[in-house]
């Protein structure tokens, strides 16, 4: 018996009906800046806006909600709040930081990022071209995993990541990530969690789930 004696029990697995991401939503204090990294560098067109005056409460801002097109209906959208311009938090690194304190690490800001696929090397070095021919250049060019990713930092100190894949992820991989959740939920929810801990934990979860796995594999016989 280990400290988890209450290990996680294989979840239900729900019908999957979501059809992708409509859109992401972030707050902007440099509209200017925002469309033209998005529209007129990484050509992805304006598709839809809203102008909203009066809306909510009495001290809510008027403002502007406009939306570009990232591929197969799923977009990208903005904020814009009338007025805000001077409360600017940390002004000139963008609003990214708004909710984060001095002590936050910035590897931690950094994690927030927006990554979006395309279809080969070709298309990736296309967005390479463009945004290095920009006030935007590209940061870092990492192969990871399954994917090959560029990245940047778009007006409002958000990273934008762009990226391909190499191949495509197995089933066995599929397998892993939930084996690494189902791991990392027992391990959180014990003292001082560590990385060591969660592989520990993944090796037990392994073991102890082998022999319904040779089940499966045989038909169930």
């Amino acid at each position: 018996m280990t400290e988890f004696d209450h290990p996680v029990p294989d979840h239900p697995v729900l019908d999957h009906r979501v059809q992708g991401v409509d859109h992401a939503a972030f707050p902007t204090f440099d509209p200017a800046g925002t469309v033209r990294f998005y529209r007129d560098v990484l050509g992805f067109p304006v598709v839809h806006s809203i102008c909203a005056a009066g809306w909510g409460p009495e001290d809510h801002p008027d403002f502007v909600h406009f939306f570009f097109d990232i591929g197969r209906g799923d977009r990208i959208a903005f904020f814009y709040y009338f007025g805000l311009d001077a409360v600017h938090p940390r002004h000139g690194r963008g609003d990214v930081y708004a909710g984060f304190g001095p002590d936050v690490p910035e590897f931690f800001v950094r994690s927030r990022h927006l990554a979006i696929h395309v279809a080969n090397e070709d298309d990736l070095l296309e967005y390479r071209r463009r945004l290095d021919a920009s006030a935007w250049p590209v940061e870092m060019q990492i192969t990871h995993e399954t994917i090959e990713s560029i990245y940047t930092h778009d007006p409002n100190g958000y990273m934008v990541e762009l990226t391909r894949a190499l191949r495509p992820v197995t089933p066995q991989e599929d397998l892993d990530a939930n084996l690494t959740i189902d791991a990392l939920l027992d391990v959180v929810g014990g003292a001082d969690p560590t990385f060591q801990k969660l592989l520990a934990r993944k090796a037990e979860l392994i073991v102890e789930r082998a022999a319904a796995w040779e089940l499966a594999a045989a038909g169930g016989r």
